[in-house]
């Protein structure tokens, strides 16, 4: 009897440690990661500037303004709409931290889906974050958040997930979804008050163009992609064209007009911005995948795509060399720099030139950690 008390100590002693450490983490999931504030930044502000009602809350983020040399036209860059997406959260990190605006005013929100930083998806097997070494030999790290607003934050999720603007219903998770809430409402949910600020945003500040950067999975069908709103086409022609002269291959879809609550349809419609999205072949997004690490997440290696390339089964090419963050967050900004580049022509009464921003091969050879600024 005396050894099944021992044993059954033991076991609750190392049960309560599990617990810890486990609570430990969780917590410090919460815990924000600076972003280094790069020559270009001219002002920080939180979204509730746009919107009071977000003021206090977890989906009130950093706004990153970026006011040109010279006047002009103005560009809107959301990163972390999804945070389980790094590419699109680290090239706005890229722009916070080098971009210098020559002419017109960028806009940058880093952590679009704030409260989604804050936690990762259960069941999925994701890292915590991943992390990066810099030129001077430090480290930066960042969370792996989750694609969703925290439940923690708000809760619970109804069976059915109404889009309030049009009515077309979803699974009930998506009320958490921040690219399922735009153009937001002051009297929904905080994922939909979160859209309501960047749509007024967007509103006040006359914005021209807005990017939403994503990435997603390999056996996805648009990928490697724009989506852009019909009246963004003129505009998102002209980088794709841009895009291949340079040898990076990029598709262009229309956002469909039956597909709602996105940022290529609702902002587009809402407002006068030229409304676009961008994906990014990254297979820790995708159901194909081997084991969900931080390595997956930077170096985009996986074995069970190249065999599932093998059969047929993707919608982007994938070898042995896979889709690595460098190659990734060099896609996204390449086609920031185009965009800058077509607006510009589009509209030459209101440029935007954007310098300081790390070009693709110079990513590939270098690597990301050497654009990253060391903290103070």
């Amino acid at each position: 009897m005396q050894k099944h008390h021992i044993s059954a100590v033991i076991i609750s002693i190392l049960m309560l440690a599990a617990c810890v450490v486990a609570g430990v983490t969780f917590l410090e999931h919460r815990k924000v990661e600076p972003i280094v504030r790069g020559p270009g930044v001219t002002e920080i502000v939180k979204l509730s500037k746009w919107y009071p009602g977000l003021e206090g809350t977890a989906a009130d983020t950093d706004v990153y303004i970026f006011k040109g040399e010279a006047p002009g036209g103005s560009m809107l860059v959301l990163g972390g709409t999804h945070p389980n997406e790094p590419s699109g959260f680290l090239s706005a990190v890229l722009l916070i931290e080098n971009a210098t605006m020559a002419s017109g005013t960028l806009y940058v929100i880093p952590r679009a889906n704030n409260s989604g930083f804050s936690h990762n998806d259960p069941q999925e097997g994701a890292p915590t974050g991943y992390h990066f070494t810099l030129s001077d030999g430090s480290t930066r790290f960042f969370r792996y958040g989750s694609r969703a607003t925290n439940p923690i934050h708000q809760w619970p999720d109804p069976d059915v997930y109404v889009h309030a603007a049009s009515g077309q219903t979803l699974s009930g998770n998506e009320t958490r979804n921040l690219n399922r809430g735009y153009p937001g409402r002051t009297d929904g949910t905080l994922t939909e008050k979160a859209c309501y600020g960047i749509t007024q945003m967007i509103l006040a500040e006359k914005i021209g163009l807005s990017v939403d950067l994503h990435e997603a999975s390999p056996e996805y069908p648009v990928i490697n992609a724009i989506v852009a709103h019909e009246r963004a086409m003129p505009v998102a022609s002209q980088v794709v064209l841009g895009l291949e002269f340079s040898d990076i291959t990029i598709g262009l879809e229309p956002s469909p007009k039956n597909l709602r609550g996105l940022t290529h349809r609702e902002l587009g419609d809402a407002t006068d911005t030229l409304a676009v999205l961008m994906e990014t072949a990254n297979p820790s997004q995708g159901r194909l995948r081997g084991r969900t690490d931080e390595a997956l997440a930077l170096e985009g290696k996986d074995l069970y795509y190249i065999k599932a390339q093998q059969l047929g089964r993707l919608y982007v090419p994938f070898d042995e060399k896979g889709h690595s963050i460098e190659e990734r967050v060099g896609r996204h900004l390449s086609a920031l720099i185009e965009f800058a580049f077509a607006m510009s022509s589009e509209y030459p009464d209101q440029p935007i030139e954007i310098n300081g921003i790390p070009a693709y091969d110079e990513l590939q050879q270098a690597g990301l950690g050497a654009y990253l600024r060391p903290l103070q």
